[in-house]
């Protein structure tokens, strides 16, 4: 087959017009298309009052060699590539067991990869099994009341399990893992599109069903799991990992691990780094949560196409570099969802956004935050990031009502340096509650300095952006990892063999896509060890 790309229809084209297009662009007779399939859609919205649906096509055709040839030098048109998925190896009969620690997007994959290879992985999670993990969630975002080991960090799932479910990524990927990792989720129960859209979305509730399913596949092929199991310390000799000790008590021989702990296992980090393993600080981003109606962002993208069913809740993101040499930009974009309480540590206050598939809650929210970098803002020690985000997170729960409910300032107020003692137009959707306070108590200087600077310019690129009534919520600091426990060529830690960091906790990938990616990689790099 050959695949051809931008192919740009209108919005409302009619069905016939796609293969229409398809004949017309390849000069080529009706009777010669033999086949066709759409392989990707996005839109273009340039131009508010006429905006393109732009697909890619998988075409079969009557003489695909005569039109290659044709074409030849326009990388629009070329053979289709082989997306499918190969084992790199098989398990052994004597194979011993590697074991997976997290349950998150990376844990997941690489306990799928293993046990489809033959491996029966042992998986061990600190958290609950996604349904008790999701009340004990909902205890903190209604009552106030916070589980340390059972919340939107850890758990089944991991955090991607309570955001929007988001599938993209920027990521190389020459051996299309990533659709390896889509086609998984669909047999899970993701909806098919997903394998076409450009940017991909489930939502948390579709997230619960599908993580359950995942995990019944591996235990139908011989993958093992363990809940509340907390790894507390790592047996390692003569640079070598021997074993596992869980904060139960118990003691695990294992001699190969993946490490995919996620990005708030801060305790793991501590441990390992006492343990010597070689660990690093590495940049991340702090800063608020910001929300404005779904329909203000809706027109700014969509103009009079707004609310058209094909284009669903628009999606932003923004970028600036400030004067004082920081850069700001909106992370995670969630399209009509809701503020969520993120902590995982008492006493602290941490904020993330979510949608579910439909994204039609009224709020759009998006982080906007600033980036810091260890050898500026927190050097002389490896684990120097967590303590800075600790301490925004302490300020942040004090300047809340220390009840978990989040500091928040109109965007007029922030940019005007006065504390807010109302809410405007812009409710915001944050729970347990959000106190009006003066954000400026609560982030550093140089970050208040650059979102201030920032936020005019944003205006000016989608309207109402820095309106005084947008509502601002602090604060964001897990926006990925303060650490990287960095590895070598071939995944295994620098210094302690039988150990394979991955996904977003090891410093490795930034949102679900990519954490399944290295999850894979990893989970590969492990069994070639395994098998010799």
């Amino acid at each position: 087959m050959l695949r051809i790309s931008e192919l740009k229809l209108p919005l409302d084209h009619p069905p016939e017009a796609l293969p229409a297009a398809i004949i017309t662009r390849l000069d080529i007779a009706s009777d010669d298309l033999q086949r066709w399939e759409i392989v990707r859609r996005a839109n273009d919205a340039r131009r508010k009052s006429a905006i393109l649906l732009v697909y890619s096509v998988d075409v079969e055709l009557a003489d695909e060699a005569a039109v290659l040839a044709r074409f030849a030098g326009d990388h629009h048109i070329r053979p289709t590539p082989d997306t499918d998925y190969r084992f790199v190896t098989r398990a052994k009969p004597d194979s011993p067991r590697p074991v997976v620690i997290g349950a998150g997007p990376c844990g997941l994959f690489a306990g799928l990869i293993l046990a489809q290879m033959g491996f029966r992985p042992i998986i061990l999670d600190r958290g609950k099994v996604v349904r008790e993990r999701t009340k004990d969630t909902w205890g903190l975002w209604r009552c106030g009341v916070l589980n340390p080991e059972s919340n939107v960090q850890f758990g089944e799932g991991g955090a991607g399990t309570f955001s929007d479910g988001k599938l993209y990524s920027q990521i190389k990927d020459p051996r299309f893992l990533g659709r390896k990792v889509l086609t998984e989720f669909v047999k899970a129960g993701a909806p098919e599109e997903i394998l076409t859209e450009a940017h991909p979305h489930i939502g948390t509730f579709r997230l619960v069903t599908m993580v359950e399913s995942m995990r019944e596949t591996i235990q139908g092929l011989g993958g093992e799991y363990h809940w509340e199991k907390r790894v507390s310390d790592f047996e390692i000799e003569d640079g070598r990992l021997r074993g596992l000790h869980l904060h139960t008590g118990e003691y695990i021989e294992a001699s190969h691990v993946v490490l995919a702990v996620g990005h708030s296992s801060r305790d793991t980090f501590q441990t390992l780094y006492d343990r010597g393993v070689h660990i690093e600080a590495k940049p991340f981003s702090i800063g608020v949560r910001i929300e404005h109606p779904q329909s203000w962002i809706d027109r700014a993208r969509f103009g009079p196409c707004a609310g058209h069913p094909d284009l669903g809740a628009a999606a932003y993101a923004l970028s600036h570099h400030c004067a004082n040499g920081r850069s700001v930009y909106s992370f995670c974009m969630c399209p009509g969802g809701r503020v969520v309480a993120a902590a995982s540590e008492p006493g602290r206050v941490v904020t993330n956004g979510m949608s579910q598939y439909s994204r039609q809650e009224f709020n759009a929210n998006s982080g906007l935050v600033v980036g810091i970098d260890p050898e500026k803002d927190y050097p002389g020690h490896p684990l120097a990031g967590i303590a800075l985000q600790r301490a925004l997170e302490e300020k942040a729960f004090v300047a809340g009502g220390s009840n978990y409910w989040a500091p928040g300032q109109r965007v007029g107020d922030f940019l005007a340096g006065r504390p807010s003692t109302a809410f405007g137009e812009v409710t915001p959707s944050y729970k347990p509650g959000v106190n009006p306070t003066d954000l400026a108590a609560v982030l550093p200087d140089f970050a208040i300095a650059a979102l201030r600077e920032a936020l005019p310019v944003f205006g000016r690129q989608i309207p109402r952006y820095d309106d005084p009534d947008a509502m601002m919520t602090g604060v964001e600091t897990r926006t990925s990892s303060p650490v990287r426990i960095t590895r070598g060529k071939n995944f295994q830690s620098l210094n302690t063999a039988g150990l394979y960091p991955a996904g977003e906790g090891a410093g490795y990938a930034g949102g679900i896509l990519s954490a399944a990616v290295d999850g894979i990689k990893v989970a590969e790099a492990l069994a070639l060890d395994m098998v010799g």
